[in-house]
This record gives structure tokens, C-alpha cells and sequence, in this order.
């Protein structure tokens, strides 16, 4: 049988404890939020999250996701104490009932990133890679916790009217570098990269962004992929978020087959099962 091997890249430190990313990592996704496109409403109350939360763990999650604000375009907009409301709640009872596992925030606002981590997360997950709110970068810095850089254009209102590229890689790795030398002037250590599909980007461009996404990991930091039951799959197939498992677990394997180190998923359980079965 043929096994991967992850590509090497610089550890993190998280919660005091250094990944090293010899083993590919499973996100999984815990949306406590009435709207988000999969999973809306399933797990906004203390009960529903907890529930998901030990679905996840028993299936082998790596790390939880939580998202208190939905980033779908045409989502409302909440304030920023809404989604500490929504966030803090959840985060208390995970941390209670599972101390050991790892949590991050997924969230632009840097006064959610602070609450959250102050009550038990331990990485910052910014779609905006710092472009929605210009306090973020300190923030993180002054909290000495990984940051997921991730690639979007504009806001998730105005996302997909900003997807000209010359070269969508190329552009990407510029972004990236820029960002990555702000970080570092600020002091931030642990960086993780997500090109973002579906942010800022036609499904084409999704597709060729899936078939280079192993250029980025000359950059020699950790790459995350979030793949998981989008509208690159479901829009490109004709079906529904719901019937798009297989699609999914199709290219999750592709994702791992190039080299990522986090897959950002739905579907713990059949993440796992790629992940054991490939390394």
C-alpha cells in the first residue's frame, strides 16, 4: 500500500503543546449559528453544540472550529457582542467537558478573537486574513496564539464580484507574502495558510486552485484546506449541499494527496477514515 507523507513545514505551537504535522490534522466544524448554508440551527443551543462536539471527538477530531457568525453572502450582519453571546456560552462547555481539546475562532473581529481566547480557545481561523478588522494582527500578536491567514477579496457580501486574477496562485502567494511579513513585524509566530476556496473565486478557479494547491507549501508554513460540502461541489454537480458527501471526500483526498496538513471538515468520521487510510 502506498503511504503519504506529509510535507514538511514549520510547527505550531498550540495550547503548549508543539504539532508537528507529521500526520495530516481533521478540523471539524462547529457552526453555532441560526444560518450558516449546511448546518444552520442544528447546534445553537448549549445542548445541540455539546452533542456535535462529542460526535466529533469519538469520531477523531483534531481540532473544533466554532463559528458564531455566518460568512455565506447574504447572511445578516450581527455585532460583535452577538457573537461573543453566541461564542463564549459554547466555549465554556466544551472547555469543562473536554479540557484537552484543541479550539479555534472563526471570526474577523479582533475583540471576538480576544474574548474567545481568553475564555479557552487556542488559534484564531480570519476569513479576512486581517482585512475586515485593521486591530486584528496586534491582537493576535498580543495574544501569542496560531493565526489562520486565509485568502478572501473584499467581504463575504462583495467576495465574488473580486475574482480577476492573472494568475490565481501567483496572486495568492503574493497576498500571502505580504500578510505574512505584517505578521511577523508584529511579533506573531505560528501561521497557518488557507487559500479559500470558495472566497473570492469562480468555480474554475476554485478547481485549478485544487490542482497547484501544492505550489504554496514553498512558503514552508502549514496549509489548511476547507473543501467540505461547498458550492464549488454542489454548484459544478447540480445537486445540494446535502448529497455532496462523496464529491467531498473526493477532494479532501485530493487535497491530502497534495500535501495539506489540516483539512477543514463537516464529516469528521469520513475524514478520519481518508487520513488512516493514506498515512
Amino acid at each position: 500500500m502506498i503511504v503519504f507523507k506529509t510535507n514538511s513545514c514549520q510547527s505550531i505551537n498550540a495550547k503548549g503543546q508543539l504539532i508537528t504535522f507529521t500526520k495530516p490534522l481533521i478540523m471539524g466544524i462547529l457552526n453555532v449559528t441560526p444560518d450558516s448554508f449546511f448546518d444552520g440551527g442544528q447546534h445553537n443551543s448549549i445542548e445541540g453544540a455539546l452533542h456535535r462536539v462529542t460526535k466529533m471527538i469519538a469520531e477523531g477530531v483534531d481540532i473544533i472550529d466554532i463559528g458564531a457568525y455566518s460568512s455565506r453572502p447574504g447572511a445578516p450582519l450581527i455585532t460583535a457582542q452577538e457573537e461573543i453571546d453566541r461564542a463564549i456560552p459554547v466555549i465554556e462547555v466544551i472547555k469543562k467537558t473536554y479540557p484537552d481539546i484543541l479550539l479555534s475562532i472563526d471570526t474577523f473581529r479582533a475583540d471576538v478573537a480576544e474574548a474567545t481566547v481568553k475564555a479557552g480557545v487556542h488559534i484564531i481561523n480570519d476569513i479576512s486574513g486581517g482585512s475586515l478588522d485593521d486591530k486584528m494582527f496586534q491582537t493576535v500578536a498580543n495574544l501569542q496564539v496560531p493565526y489562520i491567514l486565509m485568502h478572501m477579496r473584499g467581504t463575504p457580501e462583495t467576495m465574488q464580484e473580486q475574482v480577476s486574477y492573472t494568475d490565481i496562485v501567483t496572486d495568492i502567494c503574493t497576498y500571502f507574502g505580504e500578510k505574512i511579513n505584517t505578521l511577523r513585524e508584529f511579533g506573531v509566530k505560528d501561521i497557518i495558510l488557507d487559500p479559500g476556496f470558495g472566497f473570492s473565486k469562480t468555480i474554475d478557479q476554485n478547481y485549478e486552485l485544487l490542482k497547484r494547491v501544492d505550489e504554496f507549501h514553498y512558503l514552508g508554513l502549514p496549509l489548511l484546506g476547507g473543501i467540505s460540502r461547498k458550492s464549488m461541489i454542489y454548484k459544478k454537480l447540480g445537486i445540494t449541499p446535502q448529497e455532496s458527501l462523496t464529491s467531498t471526500i473526493v477532494l479532501n483526498t485530493l487535497l491530502l494527496e497534495r500535501g495539506v496538513q489540516i483539512i477543514r471538515v463537516h464529516d469528521v468520521q469520513e475524514a478520519k477514515g481518508i487520513v488512516d487510510l493514506l498515512y
